[in-house]
């Protein structure tokens, strides 16, 4: 068990947590496919639980290394990033849309998962391993999705109409690149 606790491991404890994240990614990619938005959400979730511990551990038992930055960003992708456009577009645009606004939903979509994947991919040419910033430049990924998952509630609950959700999906998107500071928690 000491490959556990062994930076150049990377099935080191740190990089379990962030398969973890990616495994319930993975899995509430399917449940969308299957129209289970609730079981997708708390799936998603639970990544993003999973997504918050995997750095803390990496920095309190010094296990965090390149490989890890980048499997964090790839877990990162799917759950914060893949997931949420997909529920979206599953739950939200295929059911209020047809034809042509069908089309703008889905290269709005498009624009979106581009965005987070350009800030995730600058976030880590601009990362050094184990180093931690006060401030993200941009929003970052998981605090966009969970932007995303509060406009889908908006909608869900009949608070903002589908249009509105293509607003903010917009919106969300821009700011992942922006140069908005956020502080770093």
């Amino acid at each position: 068990m000491k490959f556990l606790f062994t930076p150049s491991s990377h099935f080191n404890l740190a990089n379990m947590f962030t398969f973890v994240n990616i495994t319930a990614g993975l899995l509430a990619t399917y449940f969308i496919t299957q129209n289970n938005f609730f079981l997708a959400i708390i799936l998603a979730w639970i990544g993003g639980a999973f997504d918050i511990f995997d750095g803390k551990i990496a920095r309190k038992f010094n296990l965090s290394n390149e490989f890890g930055i980048q499997l964090d960003s790839f877990a990162d992708f799917l759950s914060f990033v893949l997931v949420p456009v997909f529920l979206i577009f599953q739950a939200t645009y295929a059911t209020s849309f047809d034809g042509a606004f069908l089309i703008v939903a889905g290269v709005i979509s498009i624009y979106y998962v581009i965005s987070g994947l350009r800030r995730l991919i600058q976030f880590n040419i601009n990362s050094d391993a184990g180093s931690v910033e006060k401030h993200f430049v941009g929003v970052p990924t998981p605090l966009g999705a969970i932007l995303l998952w509060l406009v889908y509630l908006a909608n869900t609950y009949e608070f903002l109409p589908a249009y509105g959700v293509l607003g903010f999906m917009i919106l969300i998107g821009w700011s992942l690149n922006s140069t908005i500071k956020v502080k770093h928690l």
